[in-house]
């Protein structure tokens, strides 16, 4: 392994935000604990980080948020509940949430955006490459995006962002990449980044999603980094410097992604999450897609 890129062990999950889209739900429950299926949402991007090698995971939370801390922690009342019933099967699901990772936790304090949230980071981090995941983006397991890039971000340096491609008119809800080709089909070069452009101005139909694999030199930058859209300090902002200057912390390479991607952040989608991946279960997809079947077909006569 060169040594100028080291193995990338943490992990940065920034869970602060107030999951608007979602009350009144999240009023009182962090919008990450709200369940796809049976298991909350933050569990699968944990696992997810845990399945590309990163089992050192710092959360970035806020106010209201003590049940994630509490969900990755051990509950002993209920292990004893289930271990006196014999329900071994229950009990396994309660301890692989506290067995998953070495989970640590700090607050974010006042929202101030994403790049803030990632400068939260930096005492955890220290001087070593990390991989950033947002909650919101589920990573299907079947497409290791994650894997992916800390393949390249460990052979070219640098900072690598996830890229996925969309209408052009959908490009302003995305940061968006300028690219040139490589050798590789799906590593692109990012030589620009704009922050949700309009159409119009967008330099391509490359949008960044919520997985990033970043050299600790973004630290820096971000410590510099005014508020841009929104009053917000963003990570594409500093992202784009590192572009524009890679004797700044290496270059910016992205990973275009074709797989599964869910969004849980926007309420359709996460209800087409919880559809899709209730279907693939082996325990429940049999019964839910004949009752899925019937519904489709009952709504269909009755238009």
């Amino acid at each position: 392994m060169n040594e100028s890129h080291p193995r990338i062990s943490k992990a940065v999950i920034p869970a602060a935000g107030l999951g608007t889209r979602f009350l009144p739900a999240t009023k009182a429950t962090p919008k990450e604990m709200l369940p796809v299926v049976d298991k909350p949402a933050i569990q699968y991007v944990v696992e997810e980080a845990v399945g590309a090698g990163l089992s050192d995971v710092l959360m970035i939370t806020g106010r209201n948020k003590r049940p994630l801390e509490d969900h990755f922690d051990r509950n002993y009342e209920l292990e004893e509940a289930l271990i006196k019933k014999g329900d071994q099967e229950r009990l396994a699901k309660v301890q692989e949430s506290s067995d998953l990772a070495t989970m640590h936790y700090v607050r974010q304090g006042d929202p101030r955006g994403l790049g803030h949230a990632v400068l939260c980071a930096a005492p955890h981090v220290g001087d070593e490459p990390f991989a950033v995941l947002l909650g919101d983006d589920l990573i299907d397991p079947r497409d290791p995006l994650l894997a992916r890039m800390v393949e390249v971000q460990e052979r070219v340096g640098g900072s690598v962002v996830a890229l996925m491609e969309v209408e052009p008119s959908q490009i302003h809800l995305y940061g968006c990449a300028a690219v040139e080709p490589t050798g590789d089909a799906d590593v692109v070069k990012v030589t620009n980044l704009v922050e949700k452009p309009d159409p119009a101005d967008a330099p391509s139909n490359y949008a960044i999603i919520g997985r990033y694999v970043l050299d600790p030199a973004v630290f820096g930058i971000l410590r510099e980094t005014e508020p841009g859209r929104g009053g917000e300090i963003q990570l594409t902002d500093a992202l784009q410097k590192l572009a524009a200057d890679e004797s700044a912390g290496g270059p910016v390479h992205g990973v275009v992604f074709k797989g599964r991607r869910y969004d849980t952040g926007d309420r359709g989608d996460y209800l087409r999450a919880i559809v899709r991946l209730a279907c693939e279960r082996e325990d429940l997809g049999p019964d839910f897609r004949n009752w899925l079947r019937g519904y489709v077909t009952e709504e269909m006569q009755g238009l």
